[in-house]
C-alpha cells in the first residue's frame, strides 16, 4: 500500500477529522512501551524510526553490522521480517527462504551476517546468542519492547522526514517523535533535512549525517540509458541517486513499498525499456523480489551509506560496546 498524499503535508481535512484515532494509537504505543523487555546478554543496537514505511533502517542495520563484524564481534541481525509470510523466530536461509517467506530485507541482510526473523524479538534474540551471536543488530523494532535495548538510533530519511507530524492514521508517525526521541542515544539524518525534522528533536540529541551513495555497479551504468523501476518507499531518492552516479534516466516506474513483482509485471518492464533502448536497472532490494528467471535480466545498483564524520559511526559502536555500569 501507499501512504496517503495527506501524510506528507499538514493541513486538509483528513488529518483533523482522524486525530482522535491518532491518540488512541499514541496511547496504544506508549502503554506498550511501558512493558520491561528482556535483558540480553550482549550488546543489542536498535536501528529503529519514528515513522511508517522506510527512513533507510535496513541500509543503517547493515552499515553498523559491516562495521561490528570488521571488529571481531559476531553480530546476527534480527527483524520481524516485514510483507513475509514466516513469524519465527528461524534463521533465514537464502537458499530455502524467498522474500515472500522472510520479506527482502531480511535477505540483504542474511548477505552479511547470521539473521534471524522473529515477530517475538526476545525469543528471536535467545536462538541468536545460542548460536553464537556477540552482538545483536535489530532492523527496526523501537517500538517493540520484548527485547531491552543497549542504544538505539532514530534514522530519518532526510526527504521526508517526519511527514506531517502526526500519529497515525493522521500522519505516518508511529509515536509522536519525542517519545521515539527520548528512548534514543542519537539520531542519523540519511539527507540533506529538506523538511526541517531536526528541529522536532530534543536539542541534547546527538545527530549524525550521512548520505545515500551507489554500490561499485554504478561505474558500469554511468552514461548509459536505463530506465529504473523500485518498489521502495522513497523511489525518488533512487532515481536521483542514479543520476547522481551519471546514469540517463530514459523511463521510470515506481510501485509500491514491498511490492511484490509478478511474470506480468518484468515482461512489461523489460518491453518498456526494449523501446526506450535503455538498460533496465533497480535496487537490491527489489531485486530480491523479483521472480527468478527475470533476474538475470535486469541490473542492479546497490546503495551504501557515506558518512560526513565516519568517526562518529565508530563512536557510537565504541559506546554500544562500552563494558555496562
Amino acid at each position: 500500500m501507499r501512504a496517503p498524499d495527506f501524510w506528507g503535508r499538514d493541513g486538509g481535512v483528513w488529518p483533523r477529522l482522524l486525530s482522535p484515532f491518532a491518540a488512541i494509537y499514541a496511547g496504544a504505543t506508549a502503554r506498550r512501551m511501558a512493558r520491561p523487555g528482556w535483558r540480553a546478554p550482549v550488546p543489542v543496537l536498535c536501528c529503529g524510526g519514528a515513522t511508517a514505511g522506510g527512513a533507510g533502517k535496513t541500509t543503517l542495520a547493515l552499515d553498523m553490522g559491516r562495521r561490528l563484524a570488521a571488529r571481531g564481534r559476531a553480530p546476527h541481525f534480527l527483524l520481524r521480517g516485514y510483507a513475509g509470510s514466516v513469524k519465527g523466530p528461524v534463521q533465514v536461509n537464502p537458499a530455502r527462504h524467498d522474500s515472500e517467506a522472510v520479506g527482502d530485507e531480511a535477505l540483504l541482510l542474511a548477505d552479511v551476517a547470521p539473521t534471524w526473523v522473529s515477530a517475538d524479538r526476545a525469543a528471536g534474540a535467545r536462538l541468536a546468542i545460542a548460536a553464537g551471536a556477540g552482538c545483536l543488530v535489530m532492523d527496526d523494532g523501537l517500538q517493540n519492547p520484548t527485547l531491552e535495548k543497549t542504544l538505539s538510533l532514530l534514522t530519518i530519511d532526510g526527504n521526508a522526514g517526519f511527514g506531517n507530524g502526526r500519529v497515525i492514521p493522521a500522519g505516518p508517525l508511529r509515536e509522536s517523535v519525542a517519545a521515539a526521541a527520548a528512548r534514543c542515544g542519537a539520531a542519523v539524518l540519511i539527507g540533506p533535512d529538506e523538511t526541517g525534522a531536526l528541529a522536532a528533536l530534543p536539542p541534547d540529541l546527538p545527530v549524525l549525517r550521512c548520505d545515500l551513495v551507489p554500490g561499485p555497479e554504478m561505474a558500469e551504468l554511468s552514461g548509459e540509458n536505463v530506465f529504473a523501476f523500485c518498489g521502495i518507499a522513497n523511489p525518488r531518492k533512487f532515481f536521483a541517486t542514479l543520476r547522481q552516479g551519471g546514469a540517463v534516466l530514459a523511463g521510470t516506474e515506481s510501485f509500491a513499498d514491498h511490492y511484490p513483482f509478478d511474470e506480468g509485471d518484468l515482461r512489461d518492464i523489460l518491453a518498456q525499456a526494449e523501446r526506450l533502448s535503455a538498460i533496465p536497472v533497480t535496487t537490491r532490494k527489489d531485486w530480491v523480489r523479483i521472480p527468478a528467471p527475470f533476474r538475470d535480466g535486469v541490473r542492479v545498483v546497490s546503495i551504501r551509506l557515506a558518512w560526513e564524520r565516519e568517526a562518529e559511526a565508530e563512536a557510537l559502536l565504541d559506546r554500544l560496546l562500552a563494558p555496562a555500569g
